[in-house]
């Protein structure tokens, strides 16, 4: 049975003589594996949405427990992403990310539009890498089910933590004079202005997730306290991330 769906390319792998082994970020599926036969021959009119980081619209089919990609008409494409090398890694580390997803995930739709949301922020400039990568990482726990208590001091109820400190594993904030001496778990210092934009991104349209501004200090907090509790919920690390910062130094 064939069906049609709007695929990003995230991930590509040389397979055989001719064929790749592609990663699409989907509309209504998740992350799905398909394999696009013949595509790296000359002519192939699969081999544009093949390319990395490009919106298609997929006509797919199973076969022997395969997915196989028959049809693909272009839709975006971002080549901003490959006239800079710290874009094009920071791109790569949001792809890295979005390959963690689950086939059939059940809120592939807004993620799909996040990716592409940054992608063309990248792409174009139209903010800075600290700020689609913290609005990113952030914006993705939440579609991922891993939403922060940001609310309030967990502790003593204030909407507005004094000195506020971000509980890593817990999720939540305390105000600083909350946070118990000597208690488990990562924490990590915020300022009010990176609490603000951290609820911000966490409650805005998708449209405006990136129209916000900082000061300098705080949007660094604002960066380290998304990175970090990111790697805390999926416990794990990402090569491309390395290879941003690397980049970045």
């Amino acid at each position: 049975m064939y069906q049609t769906v709007r695929g990003l390319t995230i991930r590509s792998v040389d397979y055989k003589e001719a064929d790749q082994i592609l990663t699409v970020l989907t509309d209504t599926r998740g992350c799905l594996t398909v394999k696009a036969r013949g595509v790296r021959r000359k002519g192939s009119r699969l081999k544009a949405a093949a390319q990395l980081f490009t919106l298609s619209q997929m006509t797919i089919y199973e076969q022997k427990g395969r997915i196989v990609l028959q049809e693909a008409e272009v839709l975006q494409q971002f080549p901003g992403l490959q006239a800079d090398l710290t874009r094009l890694a920071l791109a790569s580390y949001l792809a890295e990310v979005l390959g963690t997803e689950a086939e059939d995930s059940p809120a592939e739709t807004d993620i799909q539009r996040l990716a592409l949301n940054s992608l063309y922020a990248l792409s174009n400039g139209l903010c800075s890498h600290t700020v689609v990568k913290a609005a990113f990482e952030l914006r993705y726990m939440l579609l991922a089910g891993y939403a922060p208590d940001l609310s309030a001091c967990v502790v003593c109820g204030s909407l507005h933590p004094v000195r506020p400190v971000a509980m890593l594993e817990a999720g939540t904030v305390r105000c600083q004079g909350c946070v118990l001496p000597g208690g488990t778990g990562r924490q990590m210092p915020l300022t009010a202005g990176a609490l603000e934009a951290a609820r911000y991104i966490l409650s805005c349209d998708l449209k405006k997730i990136f129209s916000f501004q900082l000061p300098e200090e705080d949007l660094r907090r604002l960066g380290a306290f998304c990175e970090a509790y990111l790697l805390a919920c999926m416990e794990r690390g990402f090569r491309t991330l390395d290879f941003y910062k690397s980049v970045g130094e």
